[in-house]
């Protein structure tokens, strides 16, 4: 019986338990969509290609161990999902995208849209590679798949020429491979994690800084349980935010300088030394580093690591307790952990007067503590952060309630991601609230996809912080040479935008007015926009982070 290629594929993304696709339609990419139909693979269209991969990376994120898979047309189709998966591959997010090519017969000869997709995407995947056999689809699906989940997650990218995705073959000729998506849990070598214990048996003030591959480990469970047996002052960043629980007494947010300063070691679990910690250089010269991480190639990066810990997160964290036992080993940091809580208890009133502001324009502070007020009314909301300044208060001020509550583009830094990651965390979670935090800056990138989640009926609730600024440049551009130039923006009636798409919006310009709005955006039932207006601050207070 013969069958075509886009059926081959999406028989194949079956097998993988792939439920959904992110794409922008085109010519070379349309025997997929009848395969996903076939299956009952559900297909949803966005605005724009980088749209689709940005969607497909946060389907990673909301559903461990499974890939997210985005298709998109040849040309202009990939190189507008270049972004895309440019993030993915920062983040390390597992997913699998199709690019279109033209005719496989026509290779070399001029046909529309072609150009060599494969070299743009090699130095951003993890596996890039064209299939040039009908039957050969299920077996370069698998392949690309394998590569994405294995080790260090990241971006696949398969191309299938036009000719080839539409070519029929006996399907008794392209037999479906059984696709894992979890690789096995490897642990770490047992002396190195003899060390570890070693080593923090003569600390006295260590601290754990847990990162990404927490979460691509699905570590939080065991790593929990170190922290409990240990008592070790805990920061989280990148994805492992929200798998600390709130109120954990060894769970820190705002007292991190001040341990740093302190230290005299320090548990890098996940956690890349890159610019978030200024290349290792925030870690005192003296202090000892123990490092795990998925990949040894990840390990001792911009500074020497005492103890390589390489493996699966879980396993290593695992793998200290029962050496803890072995030894007969009682590691207590209660009162370095105490000590930096009290730390924290000052940091916090610091900041209560901006957070009680009654200032109008809206101090930042104030705003987003009015969404936080708001968000504890929720049972397990799912917040993205999109934008610059805005995004990093709010970061300080939201609770992340648990793991996956929080996402954010990652190290590319990349503005846009908010409706994207909103599209998939809605469809991945239809019972939850998921609600963006916007800069008025980042909302211009992909603020169109609220016309997708009108679409597909998603009641997304996003809040810009509106300055008319790109903030973050334009007080670092002011301070050093004196000019805004290229930094400012309108103060934009962005809910008049989210109107005309067909959703919700309201204008907030003072405080008490937020938590009404934000009510009556829930109560409406659709894709919503709250657009606060800011206070605009120029002040320059020095650094820039790179």
């Amino acid at each position: 019986m013969g069958v075509h290629g886009g059926k081959l594929a999406a028989r194949a993304l079956k097998e993988a338990g792939v439920e959904v696709i992110f794409t922008l339609s085109g010519g070379h990419i349309m025997p997929l969509y009848d395969g996903c139909r076939e299956q009952g693979i559900k297909i949803v269209d966005v605005r724009h290609e980088q749209a689709a991969v940005h969607a497909a990376d946060a389907w990673a994120r909301c559903n461990p161990g499974k890939v997210g898979v985005a298709a998109i047309t040849a040309g202009p189709g990939a190189t507008d999902g270049v972004t895309g998966i440019a993030n993915a591959w920062r983040a390390n997010s597992p997913i699998l995208v199709f690019g279109g090519q033209g005719p496989f017969e026509n290779l070399r000869r001029g046909s529309l849209q072609e150009m060599d997709h494969i070299g743009v995407m090699r130095p951003i995947t993890k596996y890039v590679d064209a299939v040039y056999q009908t039957h050969r689809i299920p077996e370069y699906v698998e392949l690309a798949i394998r590569h994405a989940v294995s080790g260090i997650p990241g971006p696949a990218y398969l191309e299938i020429p036009m000719d080839i995705f539409m070519g029929e073959v006996d399907e008794a000729t392209a037999p479906i491979p059984k696709i894992r998506t979890e690789p096995p849990r490897l642990s770490p070598d047992r002396d190195e994690v003899k060390r570890a214990i070693e080593v923090l048996s003569k600390c006295k003030k260590p601290m754990l800084m847990a990162g990404t591959s927490v979460k691509w480990s699905r570590a939080a469970d065991e790593m929990n349980r170190f922290i409990a047996a240990t008592h070790i002052p805990t920061f989280t960043n990148g994805m492992a935010r929200g798998s600390v629980p709130p109120g954990t007494p060894e769970f820190l947010n705002r007292s991190r300088r001040h341990a740093l300063q302190n230290i005299d070691c320090i548990f890098l679990a996940g956690t890349l030394l890159d610019f978030r910690m200024r290349f290792g250089q925030t870690i005192p010269a003296d202090a000892k580093i123990l490092q795990a991480d998925m990949d040894a190639t990840l390990i001792g990066q911009n500074r020497q690591t005492d103890v390589p810990l390489v493996g699966n997160l879980g396993c290593t964290f695992d793998e200290l307790v029962e050496e803890m036992k072995r030894q007969d080993v009682n590691l207590d940091f209660s009162d370095w952990r105490d000590e930096l809580r009290a730390v924290e208890n000052e940091a916090e009133k610091g900041v209560e007067a901006n957070l009680n502001s009654d200032e109008v324009p809206i101090d930042p502070q104030r705003m987003c503590r009015g969404v936080r007020d708001w968000l504890e009314t929720i049972d397990d909301p799912i917040v993205i952060g999109d934008g610059g300044d805005i995004v990093a208060t709010a970061a300080k001020i939201l609770p992340v309630k648990r793991e996956g509550g929080w996402m954010d583009p990652g190290p590319l830094g990349t503005l846009g991601v908010g409706m994207p990651f909103a599209l998939a965390a809605q469809l991945a979670n239809p019972d939850k609230r998921v609600v963006i935090v916007y800069g008025d800056g980042s909302f211009g990138l992909n603020g169109f996809e609220y016309d997708t989640a009108v679409r597909f009926n998603l009641p997304i609730i996003g809040i810009v912080g509106n300055d008319g600024a790109w903030g973050q440049m334009m007080r670092p551009q002011n301070g050093i040479y004196g000019f805004t130039d290229a930094t400012l923006l309108n103060f934009t009636r962005y809910d008049k935008v989210v109107e005309a798409l067909g959703g919700h919006g309201e204008l907030v310009e003072k405080p008490d007015e937020l938590q009404p709005a934000l009510e009556r955006a829930a109560a409406s039932g659709k894709p919503a926009l709250i657009n606060v207006v800011i206070r605009r601050d120029t002040d320059y207070k020095g650094g820039i982070y790179v």
